[in-house]
């Protein structure tokens, strides 16, 4: 395991388990937790999840699969509709209450909406002085977003989470080695592409050369990116230890230039991708 240093000094695990989807659903919850839970067994660094997602059921998972585990570095996220100065306090209460949880280690704001980021900021300066987060930071900001954070008094301190993966490259023209500058980690999610890359016939091909699944091998490829942290979301216990498996998975200069010519880094600007 390793981690990314993040502009406040502290270290963020580099891997962790998503929860995105997961609490809309009372017939798959039970899976959920449990997947959760095993996740945190097998030593699962960081947890992410959201107040958005299954308006606040996902978040209320996370808090009963905490019970007796243990404390790993928990991810939440703000609604943009919420991210006013008073709203995102309250709304980090709210997500407290569900998480069980007395701080939350990294505060994000959702997307860019129209609450004023220096209002957002303000709250999450307040936040992190009451104790109730650690750092703070974005997620789905493009590189013009995030100058504009950059250029408030009081800054940006911890992290972009972004869409990134093989088949997803656009972040490496200009947002990526904007935030290396800066020190910033990129966290990825959604790296196997919501299960779109499992089928990628060269995916497939050289996963087998390596010896490993096209999940790991995905998941490795982003690993291996300098500053990059990633967040695969996984409801079964069987998705949850291959995933783990990722991080045993080590990519020789002819893998990595292998997956370049099947996954071509981007030539030009793109707009950044959210799902």
């Amino acid at each position: 395991m390793h981690f990314c240093k993040m502009p406040s000094g502290a270290q963020m695990p580099a891997f962790g388990i998503g929860t995105w989807r997961m609490g809309e659903s009372r017939r798959r919850r039970a899976q959920e937790l449990e997947a959760v839970k095993y996740a945190l067994e097998l030593g699962y660094p960081m947890v992410d999840t959201a107040e958005m997602y299954g308006d606040g059921e996902a978040e209320e998972i996370v808090g009963e699969a905490l019970i007796g585990q243990p404390r790993p570095f928990v991810v939440s996220k703000v609604y943009p509709h919420n991210a006013t100065l008073s709203g995102t306090i309250a709304a980090c209460e709210r997500s407290l209450k569900r998480l069980k949880l007395e701080r939350i280690d990294l505060y994000l704001l959702h997307w860019r909406g129209g609450a004023r980021l220096e209002q957002t900021f303000e709250a999450f300066h307040r936040l992190r002085d009451a104790g109730k987060i650690a750092d703070f930071g974005v997620s789905n900001f493009d590189t013009d977003d995030m100058e504009a954070a950059a250029g408030l008094d009081k800054g940006l301190t911890a992290s972009n989470q972004v869409l990134y993966c093989l088949s997803r490259r656009g972040p490496e023209y200009d947002l990526l080695p904007w935030m290396r500058q800066r020190s910033i980690p990129l966290m990825a999610y959604s790296p196997l592409d919501q299960g779109g890359l499992l089928g990628s016939a060269p995916l497939l091909k050289i996963a087998a050369e390596v010896g490993c699944t096209p999940a790991q091998l995905a998941i490795a490829w982003v690993l291996a990116q300098p500053g990059v942290a990633t967040i695969p979301k996984s409801s079964t216990r069987e998705r949850v230890k291959e995933n783990l498996g990722a991080l045993a998975v080590t990519l020789s200069p002819e893998v990595l230039a292998a997956l370049d010519r099947a996954f071509p880094p981007p030539r030009r600007k793109q707009s950044l991708e959210m799902l």
